[in-house]
């Protein structure tokens, strides 16, 4: 049977790859509408490639080059936030939110407002708004289905009728490109060192978020959302390999986990499929070619934001949005050489000291905290530019 599917996001990494998906299986899926931010030529051609009805750009000065570029298409067009909204709210089956940043916020809403099934790679949306996602799902009926693959390899095999029996969720972390490095050397890494993952293939943010350790702070909250085990049932290991996607243990002490090779499009078609599975192209697990599977703590003192997570994640209420405002301030100024590495956890934690948190009861309190948490980080920023 087929399926409609609304992308938003759809010419980032995960939204490539989903459409990767959605070309190799003819039929399954009908393109309902797509959104990118800026990149109008990738957008058309992805609209025009997959047959999809609406389109929109988030950056409102580009809607008529949106329209020239699909002009003679007959898909329809829109641009600015409230056009990202609309196209999650237009009927859909499944609608895979892959907006980097609490951009995603507002359109994830949408969705999750008019009862969608959501394929979430957004991760910010429930770091931000957990509490105020989770209580809209829940009375609308939307379902939440992870995409990030730590999450979903914990999706895969947690007793979600029987929460009780879970002891820990242990979510895996490669270690990103700096594990082996002191803190001392960090201090003069590049933008270029930073996006050089070692096995996963990543967009610029991520890629960043991963080494600081960030990304495995931000997926410890966004597990606290996903999954009803409590903050003390929540661990995080360092695998090198990227195998290992995460963990359960139950309280028998058994462990169960999901294997698999380092391909978004593994969880992507799960949650894009859920509840069948489909045939990816992903490359086949070798565990003799493999050899080793190692695993370690994670260092706190080398990678502070870790730890920035652990406390934002304990204190609750708004100290996650500020969190993650203030990181993705940080993170965009070292892009732009305005900041050194390790200026990014000194943003995160002033900024944190600064902003006052509090209980966070509706999107509109979010966006203003996440404002707030941003003027700080932003002059935090200016006290450091180079």
């Amino acid at each position: 049977m087929t399926r409609t599917l609304t992308i938003l996001g759809a010419t980032g990494s995960v939204g490539s790859q989903a459409l990767d998906l959605v070309a190799r299986n003819p039929g399954r899926w009908q393109v309902e509408a797509l959104t990118a931010n800026s990149d109008v030529a990738g957008l058309a051609a992805a609209a025009r490639a997959s047959g999809a009805r609406f389109a929109a750009i988030g950056d409102a000065a580009l809607h008529g080059a949106l329209q020239a570029a699909l002009s003679g298409s007959g898909i329809e067009t829109g641009a600015g936030p409230a056009a990202l909204c609309e196209a999650a709210q237009r009927p859909g089956d499944i609608v895979l939110t892959a907006i980097v940043g609490a951009a995603g916020l507002g359109p994830t809403m949408a969705a999750v407002n008019r009862g969608a099934t959501i394929a979430i790679a957004n991760k910010e949306t429930l770091v931000c708004a957990g509490p105020v996602v989770t209580a809209a799902a829940k009375a609308s009926g939307a379902v939440l289905l992870p995409v990030d693959s730590e999450h979903n390899a914990v999706f895969q095999v947690f007793d979600h009728d029987r929460p009780d029996r879970v002891a820990k969720i242990i979510l895996t972390c490669s270690g990103g490109p700096f594990r082996t490095r002191s803190r001392a050397e960090l201090a003069e890494v590049t933008v270029k060192d930073a996006c050089n993952h070692p096995v996963w293939s990543m967009g610029a943010k991520i890629s960043i978020d991963s080494a600081t350790l960030m990304n495995k702070g931000l997926e410890l909250i966004e597990a606290h959302h996903l999954f009803p085990v409590g903050l003390d049932r929540l661990d995080v290991i360092i695998h090198p390999q990227s195998v290992v996607h995460s963990m359960v243990e139950y309280v028998d002490g058994s462990v169960l986990a999901q294997l698999g090779s380092p391909d978004m499009r593994i969880p992507i078609a799960y949650a894009m499929a859920w509840p069948d599975r489909i045939a990816t192209p992903a490359t086949r697990l070798d565990l003799a070619q493999i050899a080793n599977l190692s695993f370690e703590a994670p260092d706190l003192a080398r990678f502070p934001c870790l730890q920035l997570a652990w406390d934002a994640m304990r204190a609750e209420g708004s100290a996650p949005c500020i969190l993650n405002a203030a990181n993705e301030v940080a993170v965009a100024a070292f892009i732009a050489g305005q900041v050194g590495f390790l200026d990014i956890d000194t943003i995160v934690a002033e900024t944190l000291a600064r902003v006052a948190s509090g209980p966070v009861g509706s999107i509109e309190e979010v966006v203003e905290i996440d404002r707030a948490a941003r003027a700080e980080a932003t002059v935090q920023v200016e006290m450091r530019t180079r």
